[in-house]
């Protein structure tokens, strides 16, 4: 039986907007590092760092939905950037038309309040959260900002079939108010923080011989010395399932004076920085798969984006293919 497991970076797909109406009384301040304020009339304006916080446009969101449904039709999805379970059923429910039975989504500790989670057709078994671990270094601090949750998939006797493990690792971002070089530098360390409990946890729970799916945003490409400690699980490397991704369509040429674009297929994130320094194409979205699932490996698939800045993601979705 051929399975289609896949991950998909939705781009803030948050539930908050703006509206008017008339208040009795003030409602309870959200926490989590936002900030809600009130005028006459006006309730839900809330920002972080400054920064408007509302509902992902419709149009984008149609977007998102229509690359699921028409170009990757996954049995198992696991998304990142969403704000909380609701709107992940919602989008489920109302643009996705109810395909995938098996919705999760596990708070995790993300003060923007971007989670993971994860769709799918097949019937799941346990959930697991691991978004209150602590690694060695920093023992007084969560070390996932948004989780590492585990969801077993299971056949049709209801065993489990393979474990999926999904995360969004620390970004590159850097604050303005922070020197960008010693930012850099932590925003790594937390990586490579992160990349080593993933390993922990996993060793810990699938030994040598567990069939599992280890994929997400990892914000690094796969050859990062950051990411390095996660792609060898108990002694054995995992196998990068998008090493021979097909695009499903060449990618949009490069303005001139931009460069020729990029110069491999498995790329998922364009990143242009400013000034005179070309575009960046990397695959920080990443299908990693244990020595013993990945000889059911049968392909591998990026869908392309017709614009620069992304069809509704700045992230290109990406699946693999698996006999089972």
């Amino acid at each position: 039986m051929a399975v289609k497991v896949g991950t998909f970076n939705l781009n803030n797909l948050f539930s908050r907007f703006n509206f008017q109406a008339e208040v009795a009384a003030d409602p309870d301040i959200d926490e989590g590092g936002l900030t809600l304020t009130f005028a006459p009339n006006e309730v839900d304006v809330r920002t972080f760092m400054g920064r408007l916080v509302k509902q992902k446009d419709p149009q984008d969101t149609a977007e998102i939905a229509r690359r699921i449904l028409e170009i990757m039709d996954v049995d198992v999805l696991a998304v990142q950037e969403v704000e909380h379970v609701e709107i992940l059923r919602k989008f489920n429910r109302d643009y996705l038309r109810g395909l995938y039975p098996e919705v999760v989504l596990v708070e995790g500790n993300d003060t923007r309040l971007i989670d993971v989670g994860l769709l799918s057709r097949l019937p799941i078994g346990p959930i697991t959260s691991h978004q209150a671990a602590r690694h060695p270094d920093a023992p007084r601090k969560r070390v996932f900002g948004r989780d590492l949750v585990r969801v077993d998939i299971l056949d049709a006797t209801g065993e489990t079939a393979f474990s999926v493990y999904n995360t969004h690792m620390k970004s590159h971002y850097v604050p303005f108010d922070e020197d960008p070089v010693e930012g850099a530098r932590r925003a790594n360390e937390r990586r490579r923080q992160q990349a080593e409990m993933t390993r922990k946890i996993i060793e810990a729970e699938q030994g040598e011989n567990g069939r599992f799916v280890l994929l997400g945003d990892m914000n690094d490409p796969p050859d990062s010395p950051y990411l390095a400690p996660m792609t060898v699980i108990a002694g054995r490397p995992l196998v990068n399932g998008l090493a021979d991704a097909r695009e499903t369509r060449p990618p949009k040429p490069e303005s001139p004076g931009q460069g020729d674009g990029p110069t491999e297929t498995n790329w998922t994130h364009r990143y242009n920085p400013p000034g005179p320094a070309l575009p960046l194409y990397e695959q920080y979205d990443q299908i990693w798969l244990s020595p013993a699932l990945a000889p059911r490996l049968q392909e591998a698939f990026i869908d392309r984006r017709t614009k620069h800045g992304g069809d509704g993601s700045d992230h290109d979705p990406a699946w693999i293919v698996l006999d089972l």
